[in-house]
């Protein structure tokens, strides 16, 4: 029996279906971090609003950010996927 292996090239992009998150963490404090948390939302514009008003009352100033999205795999060659990979 004989097999074939061919390199497909693919390229890694956001999927367009799903809305990334965005976050953060207060880490300020003398000895062990505040760890208030903004819950996730899907603009950073609303986490940076949390940031300020966690800041105008606790007069912390160091925050851990992040972001997470999903990723989706496309054939990068132009030609259509024949093996139904999903």
């Amino acid at each position: 029996m004989r097999r074939v292996f061919r390199y497909v090239p693919f390229t890694i992009v956001q999927d367009p279906t799903a809305e990334p998150e965005y976050a953060a963490r207060c880490v300020s404090g003398a000895e062990a971090d505040c760890g208030a948390e903004s819950g996730a939302w899907g603009h950073p514009a609303d986490v940076e609003d949390w940031q300020r008003l966690h800041t105008q009352e606790t007069r912390h100033l160091r925050y851990r950010r992040t972001f997470s999205d999903y990723a989706v795999l496309e054939r990068s060659d132009g030609v259509p996927d024949s093996a139904g990979w999903t």
